[in-house]
């Protein structure tokens, strides 16, 4: 399961990568504040959290059936969509390239600030798969 996490996490790099590449004409990234980064980081959080929301995720998830490629396929899509719904009222594009940025902007502020960085590994945990770890000290079957 870690490695398909780390694997997925790659995936997401890529597909965030080549939004970037697609993206038109170039736009400025609205310059915030760590406080106003602080409350479109939060804004967005708990926009997963909306009924709406929470229901269109899980329906992608489950259609995904936990495959690589329908994640890319599935929720990653949504997940962006929520993400711009909220971000575009800051001055980002309405687009992937949008997404981009602000996840850009939260990346460049969680070295400065304790509080965006747990609020990146919230947001991330939304996006991601749930790890499962096997139990401590359960034995491996040896063959």
């Amino acid at each position: 399961m870690k490695a398909f996490v780390r694997t997925f996490a790659t995936y997401w790099s890529v597909f965030i990568q080549s939004i970037a590449k697609m993206a038109s004409a170039p736009a400025q990234q609205p310059n915030l504040t760590v406080e106003q980064a602080r409350v479109v980081l939060s804004e967005v959080i708990q926009a997963f959290s909306l009924p709406e929301n929470a229901a269109r995720m899980e329906e992608a998830r489950e259609s995904a059936c936990n495959d690589m490629g329908k994640m890319l396929q599935l929720v990653l899509p949504v997940a962006t969509q929520i993400q711009q719904e909220v971000i575009k009222a800051y001055g980002f594009n309405n687009d992937g390239e949008g997404v981009l940025k602000f996840a850009r902007l939260v990346k460049m502020y969680e070295t400065q600030d304790p509080e965006i960085a747990a609020m990146s590994v919230k947001l991330k945990s939304l996006l991601l798969p749930p790890l499962s770890t096997p139990p401590i000290g359960g034995a491996l079957p040896t063959s």
